[in-house]
């Protein structure tokens, strides 16, 4: 589908990554008007926005007067995504100012509004900054978690722009869901495992499993499009961060077990969609395990690993939702059965999974078992449609919590 964006960009140096930003929503075929600040400008100039956009620029109240742009820019918009987002804009938005067009603009507009923050870590953590966005989130605006890397100069922290192409994809996720995407999630902490835990055996090598980690980050991305605050808790993963997620990188599954735990206990609903490894050496060998001179193999032995679900399944809150997964390569059904009672989990998500099947590829097939006695069937779609469709079922569970 195509839309009608507004793209507003706020006067912080990372403006000069929303180009890239605004040329994906161009080549993807929607109509983009740009309403930079007039400190915006002083980063990137007028005559870039109009030949990207192929659009005029909006620049002030003032400009086409007859028009009433402060009003109808807004009124038109399907979609408005501000990015950056610099504190000062985060601040005047949050308390209705409307000194400029695109503060016009957001209170004017009647459609989804997502905001991707950048600016120096001290400023994103500053009490004020900080009332501001959960003030905006609770109004319904998707104000995205800025990234953690370089910021200007020498400053390394968090926020930092996420990147275009995760911005790019939240907002479509948006504009798929139209209005239901506007506060499903909103005021819910969700918690994603993803990835494959590896297990030492010596310097060199270690016990793992295929898991590529994209249906996990699939929830992750899907969870922000619908207005969650999202932890993601990444097991050896070579994925982009997803725009607007709390990162946590782990690789050993009691190094998963540690980090979920602690993120869990705070959170409305956890989704188990990491694979850990049950196994690990009983003996972690502190230099490369040679080949014998007889030419036998060394004998492996083998140790259980936590099982982190379960352990969820315990320490589980009243009203709080478990989601766990379950891989099999035969009668799936009836394990994954077994294994959401015994781990006192919520729903299941269960697939059949093997060699180029599932792990690493871009859509998924399974079923979602209820602790309620429910089977839904989800045909073959894309990952990032199953995340959305089983967030559907936890948030009907977490509503019926709300409401009893």
């Amino acid at each position: 589908m195509t839309a009608r964006v507004l793209l507003g960009v706020a006067g912080g140096i990372a403006a000069y990554k929303a180009c890239e930003l605004l040329r994906l929503f161009t080549e993807s075929g929607h109509s983009v008007r740009v309403v930079p600040t007039e400190a915006a400008l002083h980063f990137v100039g007028e005559p870039t926005w109009a030949a990207l956009s192929g659009q005029p620029v909006a620049t002030g109240v003032w400009a086409d007067a007859h028009e009433v742009p402060h009003v109808r820019l807004g009124r038109t918009a399907e979609l408005v995504v501000v990015a950056p987002a610099t504190a000062d804009l985060l601040a005047r938005a949050a308390h209705g100012l409307a000194d400029d067009l695109l503060t016009n603009v957001l209170l004017t507009a009647r459609c989804p509004v997502v905001m991707a923050p950048a600016m120096h870590t001290e400023m994103w953590e500053h009490p004020a900054t900080v009332a501001n966005v959960a003030t905006l989130r609770a109004r319904g605006v998707i104000v995205l978690d800025p990234a953690e890397g370089r910021l200007t100069g020498a400053d390394t922290g968090k926020g930092r722009l996420p990147e275009p192409e995760e911005i790019f994809e939240v907002c479509t996720r948006v504009l798929r869901r139209g209005s239901a995407a506007d506060g499903s999630l909103r005021g819910r902490h969700v918690v994603v495992t993803a990835g494959g835990t590896r297990e030492p055996l010596d310097p060199v090598r270690f016990l793992g499993n295929r898991s590529s980690g994209k249906q996990g980050y699939a929830f992750a991305r899907t969870a922000v499009a619908r207005g969650a605050r999202v932890t993601l808790i990444s097991a050896n993963v070579a994925l982009g961060d997803p725009a607007g997620v709390a990162v946590v990188r782990v690789g050993t599954t009691e190094e998963l077990r540690k980090a979920t735990v602690e993120a869990a206990a705070g959170a409305d609903a956890v989704v188990m969609a990491a694979a850990p490894a049950d196994f690990r050496p009983a003996r972690y060998a502190a230099e490369k395990i040679k080949k014998a001179a007889s030419g036998q193999a060394p004998t492996l032995k083998l140790a259980l690993n936590p099982d982190i679900a379960a352990e969820l399944g315990q320490l589980k809150r009243p009203g709080q939702l478990l989601v766990v997964f379950a891989a099999e390569t035969s009668d799936a059904l009836p394990h994954a059965r077994e294994k959401l009672a015994r781990k006192n989990a919520d729903l299941i998500v269960v697939n059949e999974v093997g060699v180029d099947r599932v792990f690493g590829q871009e859509a998924n097939t399974v079923t979602v078992l209820g602790a309620d006695g429910s089977t839904v069937e989800l045909s073959e779609r894309p990952k990032d449609d199953v995340a959305d469709a089983v967030w559907d079922l936890v948030l009907r569970r977490l509503e019926s919590v709300d409401g009893s």
